[in-house]
């Protein structure tokens, strides 16, 4: 099996997309634009970034033209297939979860890769098709001064996978990115085609905000944009006791963009903090571009991590002091159009593997004192700790900020794929999620499902309303995934 090894750049945060695929059978183009993958018996099995969850599949469907009459006509029938013989039917764009969450066991994968942006001039929004990449978003908004208002670090997730797995990034002082949404457009289990908004189906709009696909297909999605600017960073080091407060004063909304990165080598493990900020200055916005050379140059640095101590110490030396010196003035939109391969490993023994831990600024020292304690304990390599605010987020069904502005800790580590390796991270992950959970924090959901069911309920308090809501548009259950068999199909 061919598959793409993909590391999240620095932590980002994740999205659904295609990662891997292996079929046998044959290729039947039954309309234009959408290629159906047959498999015979059970030979079909779809992957996602972890390249830990191998999963079989019915059917693997790849739409590649922008929705319209056969895109829908051909979305109804494989819903009625999939109802006729009982199987499930989830709808992505590249899978980078990490447990499963955006695969269909024995089902139909539907795959959208429908590059489609209308942006009007003169509008504070844009249309956009369901399986658009972000970097096709900052392509079409860069020549009309326009970048997205939130998005995730990396440009290659799809913009309805964002919204399906309420996806944050680091514009400030914003909330997910869905709550930059106006409304969507979605195919529910029965076939109705459906507008959801905040005024508009409310209760469908928050269920699938960050509901993983599970409450409609989305189609089609109107999202706000705001002023390209041209930016200019400010690095500021700091004992980590020292960021919450330092990072709470950024998110008054004079910062466009800001992030932290804590020190993470064991001698001086989450003492020592970076701030980043990122100031609007004047001058002429260049064109939005991909990957620079500093992301780049440090792909050796960040990969020769795992095991070795002192290259944890240089590069956060290097982070710290040229590094800073040498970032200059870049536009909005070229900061955010930034690869996740760019750092990928090229290692088949080893998978990178994310965490993501949302706790309240006055609460942040606490989540330090207990990484202290759980994660140097464990067997796996840490490899980066990227911090991001998140402003509440009332609207989501299974938010994970309801009640309140949050400091999001993104964890990236490598792991051996063995199944000790796994066992450990299981075992981390779930002192982790405690801890956390202990002092009124939340996890999140896209990666490895190492959570109990008791920790999923005690984290995302409207579990039963969701799964009320789903039962009522999906009585046949026909969409589903990991997420759902794990955590919810038992209610």
């Amino acid at each position: 099996m061919a598959l793409t090894r993909r590391a999240a750049l620095f932590g980002a945060g994740a999205a659904l997309g295609v990662i891997g695929t292996r079929w046998m059978g044959s290729s039947n183009p039954s309309l234009d634009g959408v290629q159906i993958i047959t498999p015979q018996g059970s030979e079909a099995t779809l992957n996602d970034a972890s390249l830990l969850s191998e999963t079989p599949i019915f059917k693997h469907i790849v739409v590649t033209d922008p929705p319209g009459d056969a895109l829908i006509a051909a979305l109804r029938a494989e819903l009625k297939e999939a109802e006729a013989a009982g199987r499930p039917v989830n709808l992505s764009a590249a899978r980078h979860s990490m447990g499963g969450q955006s695969i269909p066991r024995d089902g139909h994968a539907i795959t959208f890769d429908t590059p489609m942006v209308t942006v009007e001039p003169g509008a504070e929004t844009y249309t956009v098709q369901a399986g658009t990449r972000w970097h096709q978003v900052i392509t079409a908004l860069d020549p009309m001064g326009l970048s997205p208002k939130v998005m995730q670090s990396n440009a290659d997730f799809g913009v309805a996978s964002t919204f399906s797995v309420n996806a944050h990034g680091w514009p400030m002082p914003f909330g997910p990115m869905g709550s930059t949404v106006r409304s969507v457009q979605m195919m529910l289990a029965d076939g109705s085609l459906v507008t959801a908004s905040r005024t508009e189906n409310a209760d469908l709009f928050g269920a699938a905000m960050g509901g993983y696909g599970l409450i409609g297909l989305i189609t089609e999605l109107e999202v706000e944009a705001v002023p390209n600017q041209l930016l200019e960073p400010t690095f500021e080091t700091l004992p980590a006791a020292e960021f919450a407060s330092a990072f709470v004063k950024t998110a008054d909304g004079s910062t466009p963009m800001g992030y932290g990165r804590l020190n993470i080598d064991r001698e001086g493990f989450f003492d020592d903090a970076m701030m980043v900020t990122y100031r609007p200055i004047e001058g002429d916005i260049p064109p939005a571009v991909g990957s620079g050379f500093l992301s780049k140059a440090s792909r050796a640095i960040f990969r020769a991590q795992p095991g070795n101590e002192w290259v944890k110490r240089r590069r956060w030396g290097i982070e710290t002091g040229i590094g800073a010196m040498l970032a200059g003035a870049s536009s909005r939109s070229s900061l955010m159009n930034e690869p996740v391969i760019t750092l990928d490993d090229h290692d088949p023994t080893r998978t990178d593997i994310l965490h993501e831990y949302f706790v309240a600024p006055e609460r942040f020292g606490d989540f330090i004192a207990a990484a202290k304690v759980i994660i140097p304990g464990s067997y796996q390599e840490l490899l980066n700790i990227t911090l991001r605010w998140v402003a509440q987020d009332p609207t989501a069904m299974l938010s994970y900020a309801p009640q309140g502005p949050r400091i999001a800790s993104v964890l990236l580590f490598s792991q051996e794929m063995t199944a000790r390796a796994e066992a450990d991270m299981a075992r981390m992950t779930a002192e982790m999620i405690d801890a956390v959970l202990a002092i009124g924090g939340s996890y999140y959901l896209p990666y490895r499902p190492h959570a109990t069911v008791d920790q999923f309920r005690r984290c995302y308090g409207r579990t039963a309303e969701f799964i009320t809501l789903k039962r009522q548009v999906d009585p046949g259950l026909r969409l589903r995934n990991a997420l759902w068999d794990a955590y919810l199909a038992k209610d």
